[in-house]
């Protein structure tokens, strides 16, 4: 069987950019059906609203800094910073400076596809 590059590697020029709401945008970067990698960028003051869904989610702060949302409980979060959000919890962020997050799921979100 061939396996193309397209099935183990993403490069940063194949990247497709899907504005979420305003100030945001997400790139799918890898993924398979047990498992997802996203990458979330957001302008200063942009909003990651409140929301939950049936996957977890483990997300890392690569660039800026967010006021982390998770269960009711609020972080301001530096780069460097990672935090982890369980089935069904409502949580979400807002951007304190320009910044972006790398989000892992699983099961992979098939909504984003």
């Amino acid at each position: 069987m061939e396996v193309s590059l397209s099935d183990h590697y993403t490069l940063p020029d194949g990247l497709v950019w899907t504005e979420t709401s305003p100030g945001n945008r997400r790139a799918v970067l890898s993924h398979r059906p047990e498992m997802m990698l996203v990458a979330f960028s957001f302008d200063k003051g942009a909003i990651g609203a409140l929301h939950s869904h049936p996957h977890t989610q483990v997300s890392y702060v690569a660039e800026g800094a967010f006021e982390v949302t998770v269960d009711g409980v609020t972080t301001a979060l530096p780069a460097g910073s990672s935090f982890i959000v369980a089935p069904n919890l409502v949580h979400g962020v807002v951007a304190l400076e320009d910044g972006l997050l790398i989000d892992t799921f699983t099961p992979r979100r098939d909504d984003f596809l």
